[in-house]
């Protein structure tokens, strides 16, 4: 019988299965990183569970954790699990009606949190908590008990028999966590997982890394449940987890740790290939040659070795021993098993060039409220394959319902909503499906393709459908584009809010000898103007009469999660959109 059966079990036999790991956690800290072995990380988890019990938090409370990714995160996180708490994640980076909403709506006991904006939105709304009693912060802000002390407290106060039997009583199926959806419509949602639902994911998945996969690296909010599991299986298998310092070191972090796995969304995927394209570009004569002919040659590669011939291999090797090699090394990612991409869909170009260059894409897909994977790319025959998020994970059903929607059923289904049977009910079926509300199709090697969401479909008022996921995925390919939404319902045609790349925008006037002083002004250039008009062209002969963009507006506001047009994996928030530039959308039916 395996000895892992809830999420806290990881922590208790790390130290057995891989006992030559020096590092279990590690952050950067004032320019040095700060590292724990797995014994310092159990024993100060250990602490702050006794520091737990003394302040009364009892099995079923919820502990809040607001926080970037921090090994303080994971200490707190199992430590709350072991007592029999639920651990609640909060992004650091909503509002504090968002805040308010979700600390009163799971019943918070208890909540720490890192940053003084984070401090005083909390402190705003904390008299409409009722149920809020102690308040931590991670460093200390001079103002709350912080991290340290309650380090301490567990110290003073050891509550080791206390301790083990809460742990024995804790069961599998119990809840382990309430993750709110950041969502793209409407109020968030307390997904309720258990530690069963989490532990079936990391056995499912413990075979998808090679076995010498030691060093991982994350930078994707841990509050969300794609980072947060995948961190679990890094834990699960024994290897180091680094977390970058901030997202604008990602790069700088990365040629000091050497990683060999970590995860990604597309959008910053396509962030690293466009900066390798422009360093590759301003190589001058022999060498920009050879590095633009490795580039196409990596946007040809085929992840099935049978659709390579002999000659592609041999030129392959040749672009990798004078360009993808120096990639990697400038990346830090001399020996890489995986990137794992989820989120969205990624384009093709993008995951063969990553592929190529020898960091393999593997797609995966899921949502919060299926613990997060439904369907991932493994190594078995088409197992992977760009285009596809690969078959279901085992123990998984996968069905297509006649209108397109992706349904499935098994062990990842969520225990429900928090405090809402009704919206239960309305996602998980009688049966046991969960609708997804995502469309999609699956072909005859069982790989599982999403073509969009069920929510996302309009019809014109000519009564033809239009799927505007496929038309700004294709739009977006363009490195013109940073972020295209198309809108049409009950309209003639379509339309398109388009966010340029102002990055690439900014190069192409100087190359173009224009000048750029602020992206308002870029796109009211007449040569910018025309230049988009021309890459729309383009896109638009990808698609029929209906699909097409007709009109589109040029929009020079920065899209980010602060703004809450993009959630934290970058997706776009499509109501958000709506409703910030609903008369811009009027002016282009009108």
């Amino acid at each position: 019988m395996c000895k892992e059966t809830r999420i806290f079990d990881i922590l208790s036999v790390y130290q057995e299965k891989w006992p030559k790991q020096d590092v279990a956690l590690a952050r950067k800290e004032n320019g040095s990183w700060r590292k724990y072995s797995p014994a310092e990380y159990k024993e100060l988890t250990t602490k702050a569970s006794y520091a737990m019990i003394e302040l009364g938090i009892a099995p079923g409370d919820k502990v809040a954790l607001i926080s970037g990714n921090r090994p303080e995160w994971n200490i707190l996180d199992m430590a709350i699990m072991m007592v029999g708490a639920v651990t609640v994640p909060i992004y650091p980076t909503i509002s504090k009606e968002d805040y308010r909403y979700i600390l009163d709506n799971s019943d918070a006991r208890m909540v720490v949190l890192e940053g003084v904006v984070v401090m005083n939105k909390v402190e705003e709304v904390r008299n409409e908590i009722p149920k809020l009693e102690y308040l931590y912060t991670f460093q200390n802000r001079e103002k709350y008990p912080y991290f340290a002390q309650l380090i301490e407290m567990g110290e003073q106060h050891p509550h080791e028999e206390e301790l083990r039997k809460r742990m024995e009583a804790v069961r599998p199926e119990d809840c382990a966590t309430i993750l709110y959806t950041s969502g793209t419509t409407g109020t968030p949602k307390g997904v309720m997982l258990s530690h069963s639902n989490i532990m079936h994911q990391l056995y499912n998945l413990q075979h998808t890394p090679a076995p010498w996969s030691k060093v991982a690296f994350s930078f994707l909010p841990i509050c969300h449940a794609y980072e947060r599991m995948l961190v679990y299986l890094y834990q699960f298998l024994g290897m180091s987890v680094y977390y970058a310092e901030s997202l604008a070191t990602i790069g700088s972090d990365m040629k000091e740790v050497h990683p060999t796995m970590m995860s990604a969304v597309p959008r910053l995927l396509e962030k690293m290939y466009e900066k390798i394209v422009q360093s590759g570009q301003k190589q001058k004569g022999l060498k920009g040659k050879i590095f633009n002919w490795s580039l196409n040659l990596a946007e040809e590669y085929k992840i099935d070795p049978k659709k390579r011939s002999p000659w592609y291999n041999f030129k392959l090797k040749i672009a990798d021993k004078l360009v993808y090699s120096t990639i990697r090394a400038n990346l830090g990612a001399e020996h890489f098993d995986i990137v794992v991409s989820g989120a969205a869909s990624i384009s093709p170009k993008i995951a063969a060039f990553f592929s190529a260059i020898k960091m393999p894409v593997y797609e995966g897909y899921g949502m919060t409220e299926t613990s997060p994977v439904i369907a991932v790319s493994n190594n078995n025959p088409h197992g992977r394959e760009v285009g596809t998020v690969g078959p279901a994970l085992p123990g998984v059903e996968i069905k297509v319902e006649a209108n397109g929607e992706i349904c499935c059923r098994g062990h990842n289904v969520m225990m429900g909503y928090y405090k809402n049977k009704e919206l239960t009910h309305e996602i998980i079926d009688a049966d046991g499906w969960l609708h997804t509300g995502d469309i999609g199709y699956i072909n005859e090697y069982g790989q599982v393709f999403i073509t969009g969401r069920l929510k996302s479909l309009f019809k014109t008022s000519m009564g033809k459908y239009v799927n505007p996921q496929i038309i700004e995925e294709k739009f977006t390919e363009s490195e013109f584009f940073e972020n295209v939404v198309v809108f049409g319902e009950g309209q003639k045609f379509a339309a398109a809010i388009i966010v340029p790349d102002f990055n690439f925008l900014k190069e192409w006037c100087k190359k173009h000898q224009l000048t750029f002083t602020s992206p308002a002004e870029a796109i009211n250039l007449k040569d910018v103007k025309e230049r988009i008009a021309k890459e729309v062209q383009k896109y638009n002969d990808y698609f029929g009469d209906t699909e097409k963009i007709k009109r589109y507006t040029l929009i020079a506001d920065e899209w980010s999660t602060a703004n809450r047009l993009l959630t934290p994996t970058l997706k776009v928030r499509r109501q958000m959109v709506g409703t910030r530039y609903q008369s811009v959308i009027q002016s282009m039916f009108a």
